[in-house]
């Protein structure tokens, strides 16, 4: 199986920064994405950014320009550094991965955190 950990949320007041991380372990034989997601209370979970191997990073446009992710595929980490955080963006924080398990089959995982909490608030 594969684990996915999530750390650094906590309470932040708005305009402050944040630092998200996430590490993948288990049966792990490549990483084809890693994203960040959000789920606020009494909304449908939602994309943040998405982190594709070797190609561009992705964003939803309520935090193009605020946030960015990053990405160690030798630590089969990623990160999502928050910065200008308002209180529109307070969320559960959760990481996904797709994950290809073996180099003998080509199909992939979706895999996902349990999350970490974010709250902006004075």
């Amino acid at each position: 199986q594969v684990q996915l950990v999530e750390s650094g949320g906590g309470l932040v007041q708005p305009g402050g920064s944040l630092r998200l991380s996430c590490v993948a372990s288990g049966m792990i034989f490549s990483i084809n994405a890693m994203n960040w997601y959000r789920q606020a209370p009494g909304k449908e979970r939602e994309l943040v950014a998405s982190g594709p191997s070797g190609r561009n990073a992705n964003y939803a446009d309520f935090v193009k320009g605020r946030f960015t992710i990053s990405r160690d595929n030798a630590k089969n980490t990623v990160s999502l550094q928050m910065n200008s955080l308002q209180p529109e963006d307070t969320a559960v924080y959760y990481c996904n991965a797709i994950v290809r398990r073996t180099s003998v089959s080509p199909l992939v995982t979706s895999y996902w955190g349990r999350g970490t909490q974010v709250t902006v608030s004075s």
